[in-house]
């Protein structure tokens, strides 16, 4: 551990306990994740000392360094130690305000945006059975609202994204849907419109879509390659799986329409990758032969898999059972992408690969993602919301693309949101990653979109474990690898 020198005195009667952390071994050394840090430690034989000799009870500063010098330290060393743990909050005093749930700071209230989701479209060529825009947990009311957004509200939001992004030199753009090619002609055209005036304000732009791949041709797939548009294709797995709910409105699978077209994009769209998202439900739980028919049969370059949102019980809901094969799926592919990795290769598995982005990056996070904050949802006709999965949800507006942001109810969202304000969260490890969880799933099941996702508690505590590991390892025998995760993605 590196030593931080500090000329802070402390008494001898000064009283230490154990902060929040997570105790975890990964390839044969012991590593401590630092909850109000967001950072990771390897323990070296000094520090196990000092937080063996903490018991529940606490310690006192002149028994630790005692401790520590009986294992042949010298005592400024010992010190020095006793200094950095406190400083990272490893361990705290027994100070009242030690004692104090940590949690990240409020954002500032003039967080500039990043990124915008742009709902082109509401329609929809598919009826898939558990959709959260039109199945029977929709929060939408579109009734008497613009079914396809038009190229003057597109451009206005355009602009809106370039002027409310302040000193960033890069934004993002997504477009959304419904079926997002539905509406391909206006997302062409706000493509080349985008660049055109981000290049004249300075600053950098990409894009990227979500489409169920049933649209695609030749034009489109040229343009998306020729334009850079990062392409996420909503895929539930192979024939079988695929065509148990993600139908045509006269019930017909659409596993034979998209897979020509999929192969077709991926073998021609070679600028950006070609990432698979995949839904899973009540018998869409073997995610070890999906992720084999979506990466080595059709060739997507990721895939990442999401249990599906909703209320209480639904036909498709996930059962317990099936949730737990679920979670032994994705340790059975957590362990291929860390056999890749330690050759220094990417595996394709987005649920490994985004954890291991965000413990690299020290994520500690505030809001369980960028809703409301640094991104925002645009509906057809110009409202904004928190992000995409609020579109058209009067109850969710943040304003509109022409009048701006409701800063009232945008300050409202984000209050409710923070973790701070989770009771459920304050004495949970994890929380630095997940935040109480995703804000739409929150309101489906909970009814508040400031609500903890407790029925994930224990799967996401889990999890993170299980890529904590996965990252000790790499830090050991090839810290090389974690070095391409460092940077930030865009939030899309």
């Amino acid at each position: 551990m590196n030593v931080i020198r500090h000329q802070d005195a402390f008494s001898t009667s000064t009283r230490y306990r154990r902060g929040e952390l997570h105790e975890f071994e990964a390839g044969g050394n012991d590593f401590i994740y630092l909850v109000a840090a967001g950072a990771i430690f390897a323990l070296d034989e000094a520090a196990r000392t000092v937080l063996a000799n903490i018991a529940d009870e606490g310690v006192e500063h002149g028994a630790l360094v005692a401790a520590l010098c009986n294992q042949g330290h010298q005592r400024q060393d010992a010190e020095d130690l006793i200094r950095e743990l406190l400083l990272v909050q490893g361990i705290v005093t027994d100070a009242p305000a030690a004692r104090q749930f940590s949690s990240p700071e409020a954002p500032p209230t003039d967080f500039p945006l990043q990124a915008l989701v742009l709902n082109i479209t509401s329609q929809c060529n598919l009826a898939c059975t558990y959709c959260y825009e039109f199945g029977s947990d929709k929060i939408a009311t579109p009734q008497g609202k613009p079914k396809f957004m038009t190229l003057q509200t597109a451009k206005t939001s355009v602009d809106f994204l370039l002027e409310q992004s302040a000193a960033r030199k890069a934004v993002h753009l997504t477009f959304f849907g419904g079926e997002t090619l539905m509406n391909f002609r206006l997302l062409r055209d706000v493509v080349l419109y985008a660049e055109n005036q981000a290049q004249q304000s300075g600053k950098a732009v990409t894009f990227s879509l979500t489409t169920n791949a049933t649209l695609l041709n030749d034009e489109i797939i040229d343009f998306l390659s020729d334009h850079h548009v990062g392409v996420t294709v909503s895929m539930d797995g192979p024939p079988d799986l695929q065509n148990k709910h993600r139908v045509f409105k006269n019930g017909k699978g659409s596993y034979d329409v998209i897979e020509p077209r999929l192969r077709k994009l991926i073998d021609r769209h070679k600028s950006r990758a070609i990432t698979a998202r995949v839904t899973l439900t009540d018998g869409v739980t073997d995610v070890v032969r999906i992720f084999r028919h979506l990466k080595d049969d059709l060739g997507f370059h990721e895939v990442g898999f999401a249990p599906v949102t909703s209320s209480e019980k639904q036909d498709y809901s996930i059962s317990d059972p099936d949730m737990n094969a679920v979670l032994r799926g994705f340790h059975d592919l957590a362990d291929e992408w860390l056999d890749y990795a330690l050759r220094g290769q990417m595996h394709g598995f987005s649920n490994v690969s985004e954890t291991i982005g965000e413990l690299t990056q020290g994520v500690n996070k505030s809001h369980p993602c960028g809703a409301g904050l640094g991104l925002l949802g645009v509906s057809p006709s110009g409202d904004l919301s928190p992000c995409h999965r609020f579109t058209d949800a009067d109850s969710h507006t943040l304003g509109n693309i022409n009048s701006g942001i409701d800063a009232e109810k945008r300050g409202d969202f984000l209050a409710r949101g923070h973790i701070g304000t989770k009771y459920d969260c304050q004495t949970c490890w994890a929380r630095p990653l997940c935040a109480g969880g995703c804000h739409h799933e929150a309101f489906v099941r909970y009814g508040d979109t400031g609500h903890a996702n407790l029925h994930y508690c224990d799967w996401i505590r889990e999890w993170t474990d299980t890529c904590l590991k996965i990252y000790g390892v790499l830090a050991i025998q090839k810290p090389e690898f974690l070095e391409r995760f460092a940077e930030r993605k865009p939030m899309t």
